[in-house]
């Protein structure tokens, strides 16, 4: 197995967060529960993901996803300076997200981390300049508050994580704008889809009706499975069940966790349910699935 990294020993449940600045030397494949959003302050050295190695160096910013594995490699006589930002998705709750009404200007989140992998790493946002400094200046600004835990600070940190989300999503947002694109109707639908998606997979292990979605996305719920039947060619639900498969998946070759807690941490309170999906999508039962994998 690989290191997996538990949030339980970087972050409470109730401020499900932890950022840290740090000289990064070569580290092992490892894994965590939560996800890294990681920025490079200075230095250069190769970030490896799923096998294959890529260049990293000052203003890169990239966003490893709770079940993912990496690694570091640094060339002695290198120094490669990072900023770790680690948390939940649970971080910025749903409320707060219909309120400022900003699930459409969050796709470095819910999107960019989502796309196949030479995308996602061969096509991250390097930053330069102004916009370097603010991105710098708001991750200081939460290492200086969870450093000296004053009054409010807990309420602080989660407004500038969302800006910070923000303002990475406008960045990416004009990354994009260099390349062709489709008309701005099929873009939009498209990308109105792919946050959806990226949202299930952020949310998976909740519990998600229609409606909720519907809230979130200002869109009707047969909209939306049009949407995702378009761009996936499976409903909202197809598609949450498949994500909730892969990780009970990973889950249960990673983890000695009961089969029946599996179930529960990837959203299903109804253990024969789970195993009956579980069946139907994988061709066997999660206990078998386990011993042979």
């Amino acid at each position: 197995m690989k290191a997996i990294i538990s949030s339980k020993e970087l972050m409470k449940v109730e401020f499900p967060f932890w950022i840290n600045r740090s000289v990064q030397g070569s580290i092992d494949e490892h894994g965590h529960e939560f996800v890294e959003l990681v920025y490079v302050v200075r230095g250069k050295g190769l970030h490896i993901f799923e096998g294959s190695s890529y260049a990293v160096q000052a203003g890169d910013v990239f966003i490893i996803n709770p079940g993912e594995t990496h690694a570091y490699f640094v060339e002695p006589g290198d120094q490669l300076e990072i900023i770790n930002c680690l948390f939940m998705p649970s971080f910025i709750p749903d409320a707060l997200l219909s309120e400022l009404e900003i699930t459409a200007s969050m796709d470095y989140f819910y999107v960019h981390p989502f796309l196949k992998h030479d995308v996602r790493f061969n096509h991250r946002l390097n930053l330069h300049g102004q916009e370097a400094a603010s991105v710098l200046t708001l991750l200081e600004s939460m290492i200086r508050e969870i450093g000296c835990g004053g009054l409010g600070h807990t309420t602080i940190i989660r407004l500038q994580m969302i800006e910070l989300l923000v303002l990475l999503s406008r960045y990416y947002t004009l990354m994009q704008q260099h390349r062709a694109v489709p008309s701005p109707r099929q873009l939009d639908r498209e990308m109105t889809a792919r946050r959806i998606y990226g949202y299930l997979e952020r949310n998976y292990e909740k519990k998600i009706t229609l409606q909720s979605l519907s809230l979130l996305f200002n869109s009707s719920t047969r909209q939306l499975n049009r949407l995702m039947r378009e761009e996936y060619s499976r409903s909202v639900f197809e598609a949450l069940h498949e994500i909730r498969m892969e990780r009970a998946k990973h889950l249960l070759l990673e983890t000695s966790e009961k089969v029946i807690v599996v179930a529960t941490m990837v959203g299903y309170e109804d253990q024969s349910f789970f195993n009956r999906l579980f069946l139907r999508h994988v061709g066997c039962s999660p206990t078998q699935y386990r011993m042979t994998g």
